[in-house]
């Protein structure tokens, strides 16, 4: 929660200006009573007319300057929230940026969406009322009490009665729906991951005629939800109504009370007395309906604080959660005279909570200006392994060496910058060519982006396209075809001058013949360590070194035609899809 509040010290200013504003419109609205009642008190009993008239301009510019004040409470009131919201949507972004994927499966994407967004907005609006009310709400109820104790303190106590009652009726409700509202919260959470599910999946869905079967298990959650915030909004909207009759009551017995003292005074031998009470009758009804619209205020806040109250708690989660893959107080620089060198010494690894470790006592090393391969069945741990080099995990046991240094032992930016690497699935964002290839260098020339292209035997698409390099791709590249996408995500780790290139399986969506030409043009222009992570045992015949992986454990190190006579797996490998024919 220290971390969410620290969020509104950046916005102080307008938060205290907010503030200021609410207090003097309150404080207009507390003086109008009285003058009213002086008015009838002293005015109308002696009929003084100048008096009135003076009296009544003075009340119409305390009004007319409320108002005004009333308007810049909104205006910094709502600054306020909007800057509170946008620098905690940053906070939060940046947070999540620093979470390593073992971090961020610990909340779930789809619940970092939701809080990201809508648990935001419920703090917002939090804030957005908290600025008009909570300053407003006591500043009336307190001196509206106090004002009617100062006209009449026996028909004030008629407020004492009411105030045990509303705020039993208050917390019955709030220790009921704050249990609710984290339910409805996380329910919103499994209709995010529903949806996001379903709409990366929707070939699928329409290849197998499943729409709806989707369709069903759709509505039976979104049933489900709306059922439950229905049942939350029934019990708070019960809240207000409720505190509102309760004050009425008060008020109409206030009348009756006051009626009955009126009825004792002579309206001819009392009439002094007739009309002073008369006056302060008025301003005593006067602050009781500001205590009633004090209270109400109060009661919508009640909504609010048990919804703001789960959201930021949730929020606050993202925000203390530690990251566990963090960067060396004192960071090493590498070793200028290996440049790229990467060792695997006895690595082991293991999920946190896994029954068994995914790697185990893994042990070689990666050269410059040679290209080490690794294959194995699937689940073998071969993405898992070459995840270690740029820290997107941490081993658990053993050591990633860098140029002779552990990587943990290096600044995140500092190791990622020396590594080019393309993910399994190729991953492009929405923008065009030139923005995707400028991931891999920002600073990159229109020199470089195209030697990328020619390498990765992307420039005879690229070309093609209406733009060239500012052609556009949409999000996710959906406008673009597998071996495109990989070709692009080749080249954007190519734009970057690395010391080390990783490549995760990042042929497959390639023919055979695109996928040796982009390997053989790789060779000849790249002179740094090359990792090539492979299914098809054709991508890496050529490698320099072929690390072969069952699982999870080193099972044959060695060229093509060493790991034929010495690794069975390998030699099963071959023959399961090459038929034994070299």
């Amino acid at each position: 929660m220290i971390r969410l509040l620290k969020q509104l010290k950046e916005i102080k200013g307008t938060a205290a200006l907010s503030m200021l504003f609410a207090i003097l419109a309150q404080g207009g609205g507390l003086v109008l009573p009285l003058l009213m009642s002086d008015i009838i008190n002293n005015g109308i009993m002696n009929g003084d007319v100048d008096y009135i008239k003076r009296m009544g301009i003075v009340m119409m510019a305390i009004s007319a300057l409320s108002v005004v004040i009333s308007i810049f409470n909104s205006y910094f009131s709502s600054r306020t929230a909007a800057l509170f919201s946008k620098n905690l949507r940053r906070t939060l972004f940046l947070k999540v940026e620093t979470l390593s994927k073992g971090d961020i499966e610990k909340i779930g994407t789809p619940s970092l969406i939701t809080r990201c967004t809508n648990d935001v907005r419920i703090v917002q609006d939090f804030v957005l009322q908290g600025l008009r009310m909570i300053i407003s709400a006591p500043i009336m109820l307190v001196g509206g009490v106090i004002m009617t104790f100062v006209l009449n303190p026996r028909l004030a106590l008629i407020i004492f009665a009411l105030v045990p009652i509303i705020a039993v009726i208050a917390g019955a409700v709030i220790k009921t729906v704050i249990p609710m509202f984290r339910k409805r919260q996380k329910m919103l959470d499994g209709i995010n991951r529903f949806i996001r599910e379903k709409l990366s999946g929707i070939r699928v869905i329409r290849a197998f005629n499943k729409q709806e079967f989707e369709d069903a298990k759709f509505e039976d959650k979104n049933i489900d939800f709306s059922a439950l915030t229905l049942k939350f909004n029934r019990i708070m909207s019960v809240l207000i109504p409720v505190c509102t009759v309760l004050l009425i009551c008060g008020l109409e017995l206030l009348v009756m009370l006051s009626a009955k003292n009126l009825d004792t005074l002579d309206p001819v031998t009392q009439r002094t007395e007739l009309i002073s009470a008369i006056g302060d009758l008025q301003a005593f009804i006067t602050y009781m309906l500001m205590i009633i619209f004090s209270v109400v205020m109060a009661a919508a806040m009640f909504v609010i604080i048990p919804r703001a109250r789960i959201s930021a708690l949730r929020i606050c989660e993202v925000l203390d959660l530690e990251a566990s893959i963090t960067d060396p107080e004192t960071a090493e620089t590498a070793d200028e005279r290996k440049k790229g060198t990467v060792e695997f010494r006895n690595v082991s690894f293991a999920y946190e909570n896994a029954a068994a470790p995914v790697l185990s006592d893994i042990s070689f090393t990666a050269e410059k200006g040679k290209v080490t391969a690794i294959i194995g069945g699937t689940g073998s741990g071969k993405s898992s392994l070459i995840a270690m080099v740029p820290r997107f995990f941490d081993v658990t046991g053993g050591q990633v060496l860098f140029d002779g240094t552990d990587v943990r032992n290096y600044a995140q930016e500092d190791l990622r910058s020396r590594i080019g690497f393309v993910p399994q699935k190729a991953c492009l964002f929405s923008g065009s060519v030139e923005d995707n290839l400028r991931f891999g260098d920002e600073n990159a020339t229109e020199e470089q982006m195209r030697k990328a292209l020619d390498i990765s035997c992307s420039s005879e698409f690229v070309d093609k396209l209406s733009d060239g390099l500012q052609s556009f791709v949409s999000q996710n590249a959906n406008n673009l075809s597998g071996g495109q996408k990989q070709r692009l995500s080749i080249a954007r780790a190519l734009t970057r001058k690395a010391e080390v290139y990783i490549f995760d399986d990042s042929f497959s969506a390639l023919d055979f013949a695109t996928d040796a030409a982009v390997r053989a043009n790789i060779r000849k222009n790249i002179n740094a360590t090359i990792i090539i992570v492979a299914q098809r045992i054709g991508t890496i015949l050529d490698a320099d070194k072929i690390v072969v992986l069952d699982q999870g454990k080193t099972v044959g190190i060695g060229k093509h035609e060493e790991l034929m006579e010495s690794c069975e797996q390998y030699r099963q490998i071959y023959i399961s899809q090459m038929g034994g024919a070299e």
